[in-house]
């Protein structure tokens, strides 16, 4: 366990906070939505090449609305652009925590995990007789494979 990267621990009241905290973020952009997979992958997407590309169209649009349908609403267009612009530091940030605490928590979990590995193998090693086969045996039970179902194999013959 030479390669332990955190050692740390984070108290109830901490780890409450930072749900409250989440809450508080929750409840301060009440407008979040949830789209499906489908629906995420059917709509068109405004990333950092398109965001000039946005901006000069709203220009257009709000310099010359003749041009456009009368249920065109440009006024919803600099709303939803506003919107983007406001979440999109917003959405970094949290991006950002978010592969922070995922990267963390893969740490700690393959450091226990290692830990886990050892203390079953020291466990296998030199238990024997010291009352640990019952508990060694439950610990291998992570490690049982099993049974693959036999596929008949089908022969084929062919003549010429």
């Amino acid at each position: 366990m030479a390669d332990n990267q955190v050692s740390a621990k984070i108290s109830t009241a901490d780890r409450e906070a930072v749900m409250e905290a989440i809450s508080t973020i929750r409840q301060k952009l009440p407008f979040l939505i949830d789209l499906s997979t489908e629906e995420r992958k059917a709509l068109p997407k405004l990333g950092d090449k398109s965001r000039a590309f946005v901006s000069k169209a709203l220009e257009i649009a709000a310099q010359n609305p003749d041009f456009l349908p009368r249920s065109f609403d440009v006024d919803e267009m600099r709303r939803d652009i506003e919107l983007f612009e406001a979440l999109y530091p917003i959405l970094l940030s949290l991006t950002q925590l978010q592969e922070l605490v995922d990267d963390t928590s893969v740490a700690v979990g393959s450091e226990a995990y290692a830990a886990g590995l050892l203390v079953y193998n020291y466990a296998k090693a030199s238990g024997k007789g010291a009352g640990l086969d019952s508990m060694v045996d439950d610990l291998g039970r992570r490690f049982a494979r099993k049974a693959k179902k036999v596929q008949p194999q089908t022969s084929y013959s062919y003549e010429i």
